[in-house]
Order: C-alpha cells, then structure tokens, then sequence
C-alpha cells in the first residue's frame, strides 16, 4: 500500500526474500524489479551470463542460478547481506523458478534434492522443472543410484521434466547411463518397488487406487450390459466357472497391461504407420494424455495370460525397505564384464525366468544384423523390461561427447523402438561409426507406431562412417515423417578405404515422400554432387530450409546444376546457407540466388565471396538485392567486406530501393570504426530521403576491429541503435591473432 515513489526507494533495501514478497505490489505501482534482480546478478554471481542479451527475465535468471549454485554449494549465502534472511529457505523458495537444472560429479545435487528434509523442494521442481542436463558425471555407489531413480521417477514419471540432455562423459559408467536413458523412456518397475523414506511412490499408490476402481466399475458395467443384450442361447453357451473366471480376471487385473516389443509384434498384427496417417489418418493422443503418467493402455484379451513371467524374484517390497539393492542390475542393464578369471560381473538372471531376447533375429527385431551391430547370445546387452511399467517419458533425449558401445547402442535401440513421447534426438560425438544404423533400427521401428511424434534428428560426429549424403538417403527412407535433418562430421574416416562401398539399399532405392522442412549436411570436405543431392531433394517437396556446410565443388558447373536442382525440386525453399564453401569463382550463381523470389533469407558464411572480385560484382550485388522485395535477411559474415564495401552496402536502402531487407550480419568483416561510423552516416542520409521509413531492423557485428578506435566505435554504435538494434560483443582482435599464431 506504500506510495509508488517510496515503494521504489524501498525496493533496492529488500532482501531477496521481500523482494520476491513485494513483486506484485511494484507491479500494481507501475514499477520494474527488472535493474534490481540484474545488480544482484552482479554483485552476487560476479560473472557475464551467456546471451545476457537475450535474457528477458532477471528475476528468473537470477534465482535459478542461484538454486544450482547453493544445490552445489558454490555460493555461501552468508556472504551477502540480501540473501540471509532467517524467513528465507534458499532451496524452497527460489525452487518455483528453476526451469533447467544440472547434475554432475557425483551426483551430490540428486542426493541432496531426494533427502526428507527437501520434500516440498522436489515437489515444487517436479512442477517447474522442464530440462535436466547431466554433466561430468562419474561412477557412483548403490545407495547415490537409489536416490538418482527417486528423482528421475519423482521427476520424469510423475513431473513434468520434457527433455533430458547428457554431456562430457569420456568414460561412461554403463549401469548408470543405461538407467537415465531406461526412465528418461519411461520404463520402470511398479512404484511400490520406489520407497521414499519409508513408504512406496504416494502417487503410484493414488493411481493404483483409481484405477483398480476405474477397472471394477468398468468390469461391472460391461456385466450389466452383457446381461442385458446378451441372448439366452449365448449365456448357455458359456459355463458358469468360466464366466466367474473372466469377471475375475477383470477385477484383480495388473496395474498395467503386460509390456511388449512393439516390434516383435510386426509378424502377428502389423499396423501400417505410413506418411500419409501421420498427417491426418490417426489423431494423436491429447496433451492431457501425453503428459498423464498412468501406463499406456494396450487391448489385450482378458483370457490370456500376463506375458510377464509369474516366477520372477520377489522385489522385497516392505515397507521402510529398499527392493535388494542388486535388482538394479537385473532390471537396468545386465552387463556381462569378465574379469581376469573368466567370471561375468554384474550379471544375475533367475533360473526358469522367461527372458524376452530383444537382440534375436526376428524380422520385427530392432537391430537387424547391420555391421557394427552384430548380434550375440546370451543376456548380454539386453534389455530387461518384462516386469516394467510404463510411465510418462520425456520427448527430447541429448548425449553430447558420450562414447556409446555397441551394446549400449542396442539397449538405446530398444528403447527407441517404442519411445512413442519421443520428437527430438540430438547423438553428437558418440563415436557411433558403424552403430548408427543399430539406432536407425530402432528409429524405423518407432516410426511405424501408430502414435510415433518424432520429427527432429541431429547426428554429428568426429569422423564419418559413410558419405554424408547416403547417410542421409538412409534416414530419409527410414524416417519419412521427420521434419528436421541435422548431419554433420568433421573428418572423413581416419583409414583411407576403410569406409564401405555404398549400400544398395540406401543408395539405388528410392526415397519415399518425406515432410523434410529443415535439411543442415556438415561435410567432411567432401565433394558436393548435385546429381547425388538429387533423389533427396526431389523426396523432400516440403523443404523450406537447406544449409550446406564445408564442401567442396569438384567442378565450376557443379553450383549452376545445385541451383537448377533447387529451382526444380524445392518450391516451398525459404531459407539457405553455405558456409564454408568457397564460391570466389561463381559470381554468377551468387548473383542469381540474390534474385531468387522464393529465398527470405540466405547465407554465405567464410565463403571467400570478394577474394578476387572486382567492384563491379559488389556493385552488381547491392542492385540485386535493391530490386529483390521477398528477401528478409542477407547474412555475410566471415567474407573481407572491409570499411569500404560496409559503406557501399548502405545504398541497398536507397531511396530508389524497394528491397525489405530488414537483416543484416556483417561479423568477421574486418571493420574499423571509422568504416562503421561512414556507413551509419550513409545510412541516416537514406532514411532522410525516404521520409524516415526504413525496413532495416537488425545489425550484426560481432568479432570486428571496433576496439582500434573506442570513442568512434561508441559514437558509431550510439547512431546505429537509434536506427536499428545493434548486436556485437568487445571482441579484442589483437588477442585472437595472438591466440591464432600460438596455436599455428
């Protein structure tokens, strides 16, 4: 109720914990809490926050930040006055703000988050918390496992967390990268089995409860209508002991129906999933439906008999007890490691159990026999998900710089294969080689689900097991639905000739139509063939964005047939970029992509464009884009532009102009202020002439000369953003050539 005048000198005086208390109030008076959550950024964290730029919340930033930091024990919050507050909890209250959270080392934060006292904490995570990122992790014990699949169950299964993301594990612990991946998918045992200080999963129980009555009412409901419509002959039919016997088998059914491979179902009852029911065949679930953690349904004749085996080990489920610390190992991953004596480590199977073989050789199996994919006998490897259930599982797995074997590539296969919450996957630097078409078993299999949503794929690695454009036909035929294609390698494979011959299956079959929007190739520097860029382009008729990064042309007239290609194939085309490809020596075609009606926006990054032109291809080029009214956005960055050809660029919003290019990137050009102040300049001169209408929005400086000459670059930059928003960075150019000639 304070005047707005005193509230605002109040403001600055509070701690964290009244600040947080008066955000409502400042609001009701018109104030911004805005530059006070950014100076406690600074005095606190004492760092520059990543695309600080870009951040428009500090209040969110701040406590979120500040969460991880005391979760980790990085900040002392004795340490400033505005953080100790005896009212104050620092893990309960700045909570409700955490939206990605990171676990690393040795999981401390996970222990932490899952002990008794930090209940409400948890609770107030699993319905915020939307990103949980891994890093550096390292080999745990059994009891810091149990705690990490509390907060996963509590998290994923009954949370609201959508994307799991793993990073910078040179070494992985198998057993434990198996069990993120297993209940990132959803698959666990029964939440009895989960005991949290002494009692199972509260909200297992709940679901249970309600579905044990659902199934009751449902079982007594079908009886009466049976009753009713049933004839006379039919109920004769049938005897008395076997209608008992079904009315109870509804009654007592299992909390969910028996898990199954989707895939080895493919023989018995094969569902076609194709294209043209991604589309508008088959609604997809609701969002209510996605998010709810109850098992996926599945019909299943009551008669039949669970296919879960009836004769597997007791879970130990008492209460104030954990199941035996060992059944980790047998459900997650059972891995066979001999020792120097021959014996298996970590692996025990129940004699009499009846073990689904996910690897076998059935044509609905996952991983059909690829090279580098080979299957063996015997439990290792498999995936053990007879006695799970399904719960709710996120949509958006990354493993950045995670070496995966083989058989942790089988076991992420199976997984995939029914992974059906699944719409992005990022595998980068995993050292796949030969294994990536072990996951694309997977993917295929995936696919054909009638409620299949995945649609984003990125693959990038150190070297390339085959061409990059016949791993892309290989996943185009295996996943028509995509929509984004992100390929992308460093190297070519280190043996000369060790990769393998084309594969027929890939490369002389045709591609069948996809829903392609987004198509990003990184090549190894290999060639770049039109005619072998074709097949997929003409299967892609949706494709609105092509990014080609590090080919090169084997012949001069190698771009003009790109382009022909494109202009055939791709009329939805928006976007493109090539970077990294030298076109010094094809004036001509850059010229006719900047005439191109289609393009809203192209690129040509470190493509050595004015390496040897003249300035009548620059001049050529800004009457180009003058006269081109549907291009939005022209980005050069990395491409000599020098002070000189800045300041031509300018006349592209001359007054005689009816270009609407509203974006323009110029980093890397080796611009000097005195260059950035003559355009600015030129530029305001334009906007004279045109009455003060400019469509000019954007600029983008980054990595220039512009610390040469501070006191021009800041008079510059202070004239540009009263006339467009101005993105750049205080790169220091003098220390990257000396970091460059360091490193030569």
């Amino acid at each position: 109720a304070l005047p707005g005048h005193l509230l605002r000198g109040l403001l600055p005086l509070l701690t964290i914990f009244h600040l947080e208390r008066a955000e409502d109030a400042a609001r009701r008076a018109g104030l911004s809490t805005q530059p006070i959550w950014r100076k406690l950024w600074d005095d606190v964290m004492k760092t520059r926050p990543p695309n600080s730029e870009s951040i428009t919340c500090w209040r969110k930033k701040f406590l979120e930040t500040f969460f991880s930091n005391v979760l980790h024990g990085v900040l002392d919050v004795s340490s400033d006055w505005r953080l100790h507050d005896r009212h104050f909890s620092p893990l309960l209250h700045s909570s409700p703000h955490v939206s990605q959270l990171t676990l690393c080392n040795l999981l401390q934060g996970a222990v932490e988050l899952t002990a008794q006292h930090n209940h409400k904490v948890l609770e107030n995570l699993a319905g915020s918390l939307r990103v949980l990122k891994f890093q550096h992790l390292l080999s745990c014990d059994q009891s810091i496992r149990r705690s990490l699949v509390l907060l996963l169950h509590r998290l994923i299964h009954h949370g609201s967390v959508s994307q799991v993301s793993m990073c910078s594990w040179p070494v992985p612990d198998t057993l434990l990268l198996v069990l993120i991946l297993t209940m990132s998918a959803g698959f666990w045992r029964s939440g009895n089995a989960l005991a949290y200080h002494g009692s199972p999963c509260g909200l297992c129980r709940e679901e249970d409860k309600a579905q044990s009555q659902e199934s009751a009412q449902e079982g007594a409901e079908r009886g009466c209508n049976a009753e009713q419509e049933g004839s006379g002959a039919e109920n004769q039919k049938r005897s008395p002991k076997e209608a008992d016997a079904r009315t109870t088998s509804v009654l007592s059914g299992p909390r969910s129906p028996p898990l199954r491979n989707p895939v080895c179902e493919e023989t018995s009852s094969e569902v076609p999933c194709g294209h043209s029911s991604i589309q508008g065949g088959s609604s997809p679930r609701s969002s209510s439906e996605q998010l709810s953690c109850h098992p996926i349904p599945q019909k299943t004749r009551r008669w039949h008999k669970p296919a879960v085996g009836r004769k597997r080990r007791c879970l130990r489920r008492s209460r104030g007890h954990y199941a035996d610390p060992e059944d980790l190992y047998d459900f997650v991953f059972t891995v066979a490691r001999e020792d120097n004596s021959g014996l298996l480590d970590k692996t025990r199977t129940t004699e009499g159990e009846n073990t689904q073989n996910w690897t076998s050789s059935s044509p609905g199996s996952p991983c059909t026999g690829h090279t580098g994919c080979k299957k063996r006998g015997g439990p290792a490897g498999i995936l053990s998900l007879k006695a799970a259930h399904r719960f709710r599982s996120v949509s958006t797995l990354e493993l950045f710089s995670i070496p995966l074997t083989g058989e942790t590539c089988r076991t992420l296969s199976n997984l995939l294969s029914s992974w059906v919450s699944l719409e992005n996957l990022v595998l980068s630097y995993n050292g796949l080689n030969a294994n990536i078409s072990c996951i694309l078993s997977g993917l295929r299999a995936l696919s054909r689900h009638p409620e299949c949503r995945f649609r984003v794929l990125r693959v990038s690695d150190m070297f390339s097991h085959m061409p990059c454009l016949e791993l892309v036909r290989c996943i185009l035929s295996a996943l028509p639905q995509l929509r984004t294609l992100s390929v992308s390698f460093d190297l070519k494979n280190q043996l000369e000739g060790s990769r393998p011959e084309a594969s027929p299956g890939c490369s002389e079959a045709e591609i069948p139509e996809s829903c392609l929007e987004v198509l990003e190739i990184r090549f190894p520097r290999e060639p770049l063939h039109a005619a072998f860029l074709l097949p997929v382009l003409k299967a892609s008729k949706s494709l609105q964005q092509l990014s080609l990064d590090s080919a090169t042309l084997p012949c001069p007239q190698e771009l003009g047939l790109l382009l022909e290609v494109l202009k055939e194939c791709t009329p939805n085309l928006k976007k493109l970029s090539f970077h990294d490809v030298n076109l010094a020596e094809h004036q001509k075609e850059v010229l006719l992509l900047l005439q191109d009606p289609g393009l809203q926006e192209i690129t040509f990054s470190f493509c050595r464009l004015f390496e040897s032109s003249t300035a009548e291809f620059l001049s050529e080029i800004i009457n180009t884009v003058k006269r081109n009214s549907s291009l939005k956005s022209l980005k050069l960055p990395g491409n000599r532009l020098g002070n000189h050809r800045l300041v031509a660029l300018a006349d592209i919003f001359s007054e005689d102009s009816s270009s609407s290019l509203c974006q323009l990137d110029v980093s890397s050009n080796c611009i000097k202020p005195d260059g950035l102040l003559e355009f600015t300049k030129k530029l305001e001169g334009h906007i004279q002439q045109r009455g003060g209408q400019l469509p000019f929005t954007h600029l983008r400086l980054f990595q220039n000369w512009l610390e040469q000459d501070a006191e021009t670059a800041q008079e510059a930059l202070r004239r540009l953003r009263a006339v467009c928003s101005v993105v750049n960075d205080a790169w220091d150019s003098s220390q990257a050539f000396a970091d460059y000639i360091s490193v030569m």
